[in-house]
């Protein structure tokens, strides 16, 4: 079977996100004051085969935890779809 992975990739939400504090400055700088808080990550989309749900979650999870994510820094979360 064949799966996609939406995966999404964020700053943990103690530490500072400079990047998201130089946009959310910009956006009030054009106007855009109603914005609040801005946070920038990554959105990661892979695609993959697996027996099952199960086994193609377990590849996703692996892949998250020991590449796309630094844990000390970041947390993720995905949607497995099956194609």
């Amino acid at each position: 079977m064949n799966f996609r992975a939406e995966i999404n990739v964020m700053p943990q939400k103690a530490l500072l996100d400079p990047q998201g504090k130089t946009v959310h400055q910009s956006m009030n700088l054009i106007g855009l004051k109603e914005i609040s808080d801005v946070r920038i990550g990554k959105h990661i989309t892979i695609e993959l085969s697996a027996d099952s749900m199960d086994e193609a979650n377990a590849k996703v999870e692996k892949a998250c935890k020991e590449l796309l994510a630094n844990q000390v820094m970041e947390h993720y979360e995905f949607e497995l779809i099956k194609l």
